[in-house]
């Protein structure tokens, strides 16, 4: 297993993280603490040559992972995360999702939302999980089943590490791209914190969810969103801003 890794300020991420999402999808880590000025930037990945390509697009350095990588990442301190006033730990890893990024803390506050408004024991699929930090939160929350999906294996193992660390259970974790996967039974809450250009193609098939909490977005991209989830027959029931960030609450109709 290698890594890509680089400082940036926030000002560089601002203009370069679209394109590197780009590159590196839902394999990118976006590391803040309050302790440093500058963000750190990761992706992992097993093939060494396409993470110097990484390295040669947008700087940094790659470097080989030890056999004990997984283990020593998830010992690194971060803040937690209050759910339903439970705490989280959720590490700063190899995989996108601590809640301290706007958009994950956009969606963590959605999902509470809906937990309050009278859902319970309800059933939830997460679309690139990350750090399954909104899957383990909707177990907090009262979810009954939790499907927690994402194409990259070591986001997955990265998840499964984080659940049983905060110990929680009963979460089904699929290594599956989500441009391939069917959603095959009705759900009550969908969440997907992607990419806007994978959000929009794939939004005909999430009509199946009751509701919708999407992210990943920016603000210019907001418009194309918007339309498609007319063009669905989705209804928009919220939307958040932080930032230059976006988080939607939808409902299918």
């Amino acid at each position: 297993m290698y890594l890509w890794r680089r400082l940036a300020s926030k000002t560089w991420l601002h203009e370069n993280e679209t394109a590197l999402r780009n590159v590196a999808g839902e394999r990118l880590a976006i590391i803040e603490r309050p302790d440093r000025k500058q963000l750190q930037l990761e992706v992992a990945g097993k093939s060494r040559a396409s993470l110097q390509q990484l390295a040669k697009q947008f700087g940094g350095k790659t470097e080989k992972l030890s056999r004990d990588w997984l283990r020593h990442s998830l010992r690194q301190k971060t803040k937690p995360v209050t759910v339903a006033n439970r705490k989280l730990i959720i590490p700063a890893g190899a995989a996108f999702g601590t809640g301290e990024h706007a958009t994950t803390a956009m969606c963590l506050r959605l999902l509470e939302k809906l937990a309050r408004t009278g859902l319970s024991r309800f059933s939830m699929i997460d679309l690139g999980t990350g750090t399954g930090i909104l899957a383990i939160a909707a177990k907090v929350l009262g979810a009954k089943s939790v499907i927690a999906i994402d194409n990259d294996p070591v986001a997955i193992s990265t998840a499964k590490e984080n659940a049983r660390s905060n110990r929680i259970r009963g979460i089904e974790f699929r290594v599956s791209d989500v441009r391939n996967w069917t959603m095959t039974r009705r759900t009550d809450v969908l969440t997907a914190n992607l990419f806007s250009e994978l959000l929009v193609e794939i939004l005909p098939k999430l009509r199946g969810a009751r509701s919708l909490i999407l992210s990943g977005l920016l603000r210019e991209q907001e418009g194309d969103v918007r339309r498609a989830l007319t063009q669905n027959r989705i209804r928009l029931v919220e939307v958040r801003r932080r930032g230059k960030w976006v988080a939607m609450l939808a409902a299918s109709r």
